[in-house]
């Protein structure tokens, strides 16, 4: 694996949606005829955003205008548009052109990076390098997944734990070496696993029109969350100590911990793992759900807004996505 160097790399500001609808677990209950308190028990979610009829590219847009203010600045000034979705509004063109038409831009290139639950942390790497070649001076990032559109209502394990969402950043070139900087980021494939965690309609592999049965059964997410743990949880402490490695800090160094929000026993699992103490990890899965991209993205934003990350801190950004991926990223903000 190609060694990492630090990157120069600075977060303007950061942005998230707001839901045109929040789902209490409470109603899910209701609406699946389960005794009160089963959702929120079987999936440690206590609500989650619901988008009924808003496309991808608006949520992504209200997103990418927050984090436009926050940075102060306007979309004249950012030099490329980069969408880090899990799924998209239709197959083409890129989510990231529906996007840069939703926000009015004109001539900025735009294009898509799919990851699945990691796809902020790719474009985060990406942007990264982008910027300290010069080809770019400001990068605007956005992540955003509907999942409610794919679930299997009748699948609590799914049906009950994700949530939609967006969340983006401005990020910005950096000249100072000893300034905010991406510290290290690696990746990791483990494809053994490729088919515990997919949608496997929508491509060229189930053609609709080489497909004799009903179209919606593959259009509709699927998760083993079983054998997804246990193919990340296998990898995941010699990862986690290369990646610190990498970046050349201890994890006493680390500040804050902002994983990707992926379940009630993947947090847990973190805690366990990692040795961190609860209150350094950024938790908001049971206000959100899984809102698989935007996930990370979210949590980094709670974290700036509230002030539990400020400048010259140090975080751990880690996740895990369909592939099987394992993915994480250390930034000296």
């Amino acid at each position: 694996m190609t060694p990492n160097h630090p990157r120069p790399l600075r977060i303007l500001g950061t942005g998230i949606s707001t839901p045109q609808r929040w789902l209490d677990s409470a109603d899910l209950d209701a609406r699946l005829g389960l005794a009160p308190g089963t959702v929120q028990a079987r999936t440690g979610v206590g609500r989650r955003g619901h988008e009924p009829t808003r496309n991808a590219a608006e949520v992504s847009a209200e997103a990418a205008r927050a984090a436009l203010h926050a940075s102060g600045i306007a979309t004249d000034d950012i030099d490329a548009v980069i969408c880090a979705n899990a799924s998209a509004d239709q197959a083409m063109p890129c989510n990231a052109a529906l996007l840069h038409r939703e926000l009015g831009l004109a001539r900025i290139p735009a294009f898509d990076v799919n990851a699945s639950c990691i796809g902020f942390l790719m474009g985060l790497d990406l942007v990264a390098s982008l910027l300290q070649s010069g080809r770019y001076r400001r990068v605007l990032l956005t992540s955003c997944d509907l999942a409610s559109r794919a679930l299997d209502p009748h699948d609590l394990d799914t049906f009950g734990l994700f949530g939609d969402g967006a969340a983006a950043a401005v990020l910005e070139a950096s000249d100072d070496n000893a300034g905010p900087a991406l510290l290290a980021a690696r990746f990791e494939t483990w494809s053994e696993s490729a088919h515990a965690c997919e949608i496997p309609g929508g491509g060229s592999r189930f053609a609709p029109t080489q497909y004799d049965g009903d179209y919606r059964d593959i259009s509709t997410f699927r998760m083993d969350g079983k054998r997804l743990y246990r193919a990340a949880a296998e990898q995941f402490d010699r990862f986690i100590g290369e990646l610190l490695d990498d970046a050349g800090i201890a994890l006493a160094g680390v500040d804050r911990v902002v994983p990707h929000q992926a379940s009630q026993l993947g947090m847990q699992h973190i805690f366990k793992r990692i040795g961190v103490p609860r209150d350094r990890v950024e938790d908001i899965f049971a206000a959100h759900g899984n809102q698989v991209s935007a996930s990370l993205p979210t949590a980094l934003h709670h974290a700036l807004s509230a002030g539990r990350l400020a400048r010259g801190d140090h975080a751990l950004l880690i996740g895990t996505a369909a592939g099987v991926t394992l993915g994480g990223a250390v930034l000296r903000l």
